[in-house]
């Protein structure tokens, strides 16, 4: 997998494009020259500047809440509860 194609799928998980979109297609720019090239001195210098960029990207992306151990037992919870008032009202 190229470079050009992980920075693609990472922008794509940021949701940069939507946020941040001229730092996003820097970045994919960035990565196709990196691809591009064998020179090892423009790799170095287009890696640093894409690491920048993918950091500020990093940092602009909202932030996705994902559930933790105390999210689940409160959806049990939940759960329970409806299940008892249910229980409760019909019968």
């Amino acid at each position: 997998m190229s470079v050009a194609d992980k920075i693609t799928e990472e922008i794509a998980d940021l949701e940069a494009e939507s946020t941040s979109p001229g730092m996003a297609a820097v970045a994919l720019d960035l990565a196709k020259a990196m691809d591009s090239t064998d020179v090892p001195g423009a790799k170095a210098q287009a890696a640093h500047q894409l690491r920048a960029i993918m950091a500020d990207l990093r940092k602009l992306a909202p932030v996705k809440v994902k559930g933790d151990a105390v999210d689940d037992i409160a959806e049990q919870r939940k759960k329970r509860r409806e299940s008892a008032r249910e229980q409760a009202a019909g019968g």
